[in-house]
């Protein structure tokens, strides 16, 4: 038994838990399939493994960069405390870590399944996602009442579900936004991506584009996405900057101990840096994987579909991207201080700058490939409400265990899902 909970341990720590290990091991089952040569399997290894690790970099910049912007946000407003009795997430990661894990690879399992054997050709690959997604069902089952194995149990059905049926709704907008069906969505964003869509598509025009739009010959440079970035960051820091200085309160942005002035340039500059960065991941993981995974969708899972991470939706639309950070950060904050204002939820909701950014800025590029600029701004907008709602309807679902998580990483699958978990176990449960 001992052994087993160690190969166990193994598997989810170091494969699943580690990204460019787990997308690496893809890629070597797909080429191998292929049966491709020595060769050509270390490079589209190695390089798939790279692609991953440049990603993941680009992606740690551009939250560093954001990071204190939503805590200077939320500082604007007085927010409802937690239960004292709340677990916590790093408590309960620790007192569930392995449930967590168990439910991981169930629910990966199951998802393989049903690629094999049904219509639902989706196979989850998004590796921190495989892991995020049943420690949320399992908070959700603990918050409810239940405990241990059967708390991970439950966790990993909903898991399952979560993997096949999510990208599998989303795989024709994004047909949309590629051209082709190489690749489709396995990431939180696909709830607001799926409404944002469907609203660009009734009342958008698809003939207007985000990625046309003609700059002034003075204003060329803004059609560089790092360039556009580090513009808005710094200009988003400044209006907050000034709603402190305008209101009289303290000021809380954490400079790190540089003048203001350094902090708003240099996180700008983070900004265009880390999203460059991350393009330049993008590209050279989409080059390697795609042909490694041909090799599973011949030999494995006849007609299977990978669904990987937002971030490789974001080269079809960078534009779209930013406009849908920008307008998704204004519209969260004005429905933040007009739902607080009304009391509509049991705890007050902080803005939630990552998730504006790379769920709200995915939502974006499927608007715009739904229906044009147009497009792109309704789902932005809708975008920037959902995430308020569903952030204030989920948290008291997880309120005695990873709220605190929630509080920074939800207002999308996670928050949505949470919601229909806690309303189905209470039905069961009767409470």
């Amino acid at each position: 038994m001992d052994i087993l909970l160690r190969i166990l341990n193994f598997l989810i720590t170091d494969i699943f838990g580690v990204a460019s290990i787990f997308m690496a091991l893809i890629a070597l089952v797909g080429l191998l399939l292929l049966k491709k040569s020595f060769s050509d399997v270390i490079t589209g290894v190695f390089k798939t493994a790279l692609g991953v690790i440049i990603l993941q970099q680009g992606v740690g910049v551009l939250v560093n960069s954001m990071l204190p912007l939503a805590g200077s946000i939320g500082a604007l407003q007085q927010a409802t405390p937690f239960p004292g009795d709340m677990i916590g997430s790093d408590q309960f990661m620790n007192e569930y870590g392995m449930q967590i894990g168990i439910a991981m690879l169930v629910g990966f399992i199951i998802n393989l399944l049903v690629a094999r054997f049904t219509r639902w050709k989706a196979v989850f690959l998004t590796g921190h996602m495989l892991y995020w997604f049943p420690f949320v069902f399992t908070a959700v089952a603990v918050s409810a009442g239940f405990k241990g194995w059967t708390a991970g149990l439950i966790g990993g059905l909903f898991a399952a579900v979560y993997y096949v049926v999510s990208p599998n709704l989303i795989r024709p907008y994004i047909r949309e936004v590629t051209g082709d069906d190489s690749f489709t969505l396995g990431h939180p964003s696909v709830s607001l991506a799926l409404v944002g869509g469907f609203l660009a598509k009734k009342f958008g025009n698809k003939e207007k584009s985000t990625e046309d739009v003609d700059f002034p010959k003075g204003l060329k440079f803004l059609k560089e996405v790092g360039i556009t970035g580090s513009i808005v960051v710094m200009l988003t820091y400044l209006v907050v900057y000034i709603a402190f200085l305008v209101t009289g309160a303290e000021v809380a942005i954490d400079t790190g101990g540089v003048s203001m002035f350094q902090f708003i340039l240099t996180s700008g500059l983070m900004f265009g840096a880390g999203l460059t960065i991350l393009m330049l991941g993008v590209r050279m993981l989409i080059a390697e994987i795609t042909t490694a995974f041909t090799g599973i969708q011949e030999k494995l899972i006849p007609d299977a579909i990978p669904a990987y991470d937002c971030p490789l939706l974001f080269p079809y639309a960078p534009n779209a991207v930013i406009l849908g950070f920008i307008v998704s950060m204004v519209t969260s904050v004005v429905f933040i201080f007009i739902t607080g204002s009304l009391s509509i939820f049991k705890y007050a909701v902080i803005p939630v700058v990552i998730t504006c950014f790379f769920e709200c800025g995915t939502a974006s590029v499927v608007g715009n490939a739904m229906g044009g600029r147009r497009g792109a701004m309704i789902a932005s907008v809708t975008s920037g409400i959902l995430l308020v709602f569903l952030m204030g309807f989920s948290l008291p679902f997880v309120e005695n265990t990873v709220a605190d998580w929630m509080l920074g990483n939800a207002g999308q699958d996670f928050s949505l899902w949470a919601i229909i978990e806690g309303l189905i176990l209470k039905i069961f449960t009767g409470a």
